[in-house]
């Protein structure tokens, strides 16, 4: 048996395709008890397994301790997300759009009088900045879930493509846009079922990400009920078998380039906490989905933003081999 730790960079690639295929096909046939597998299952390795990866790295950043900063941000959102409610819809997202910017810094500026300048001009920008259901909508809802797991995954693929040029590679990326195309196209009729009790209250915390993309792309619904539109339409089944492709793939495209990105390769004791941590989180999922969700709330957050330098690095790679500087 072949593995992924020793594969060749096109064989990952067309191992990825072929995770495509699969996550596709699942997708199609039970999109609700998909995403909440691979979120419960797939999605706390993740996050403990690329923390630690980029923790290795520095986090992509100039400084030591920029991570700190971040994390701080992610204490906040947590915060005003379950302890304190948040004073305005923009509260919350202002927080996140925050550590994005802030991303910048960290990873373009080493001066810390230039930083903190920075830090502090961004701070009041947005303190006076008005804000509205748009902003909230991509900001606080569309960036840390769908642009994280689909778009950013796609910059990250991108940019290793662009540095290999391996036909494999970029047949890889085409294949992503097409897959998670035909979502749009294939209506599969005979596909569709009836989401379960349990799927419905499981999935709850989720379904105003699917009410969002539903409005986004401008599918036609004969209802008005949020539950109905959501969990009974073909519109929302559309929606979902896009959300549960490109989360089960974001998870899988992590763990399939193990060779390459070497996250495995950590101390033995780190990779005996990661090993266990994980498991607890999976039984608390098992036991409560909606206590695991809770409870997983701030390490799935502070993925999303100790990732935001590394997705910043993804772009500027992609711009210097699309748009190469002339010296």
């Amino acid at each position: 048996m072949i593995k992924l730790s020793t594969l060749s960079n096109d064989q990952i690639h067309y191992a990825n395709i072929g995770l495509m295929v699969v996550s596709a096909v699942l997708a199609f046939i039970l999109p609700f008890e998909l995403f909440l597998f691979s979120y419960a299952v797939l999605g706390p390795l993740h996050y403990l397994t690329e923390i630690g990866w980029l923790h290795k790295k520095n986090y992509f950043t100039k400084g030591k301790y920029d991570f700190l900063f971040l994390s701080l941000l992610c204490v906040l959102v947590f915060y005003f997300s379950f302890i304190k409610p948040a004073k305005s819809d923009s509260q919350v997202p202002n927080i996140i759009f925050y550590g994005l910017l802030l991303s910048f810094i960290f990873v373009f500026i080493k001066d810390n009088l230039y930083r903190v300048v920075l830090a502090i001009l961004l701070c009041v920008g947005l303190a006076l900045a008005e804000t509205g259901y748009s902003y909230f909508v991509w900001v606080g809802v569309f960036l840390p879930t769908i642009i994280h797991v689909f778009f950013f995954t796609w910059a990250f693929m991108f940019y290793g493509v662009l540095k290999n040029k391996s036909f494999a590679g970029y047949l890889s990326i085409m294949a992503l846009g097409i897959i998670a195309g035909s979502f749009f196209v294939i209506k599969a009729p005979g596909l569709q079922y009836q989401v379960s009790a349990y799927v419905d209250k499981s999935y709850e915390l989720f379904n105003l990400l699917n009410k969002f993309l539903i409005d986004f792309f401008g599918l036609q619904t004969d209802s008005t009920d949020f539950d109905t539109i959501v969990y009974k339409t073909n519109a929302g089944f559309i929606v979902m078998r896009f959300i549960a492709f490109s989360y089960t793939y974001h998870y899988l495209n992590w763990f399939s380039k193990t060779s390459v990105i070497q996250w495995h390769k950590v101390p033995k004791k780190t990779l005996i906490i990661t090993i266990v941590l994980w498991v607890f989180s999976v039984a608390l999922y098992v036991i409560d989905y909606n206590v695991g969700l809770k409870a997983l709330y701030f390490l799935s957050f502070l993925h999303v933003f100790l990732e935001f330098p590394l997705n910043i690095v993804s772009f500027q790679g992609i711009f210097k081999s699309v748009l190469p500087v002339k010296k």
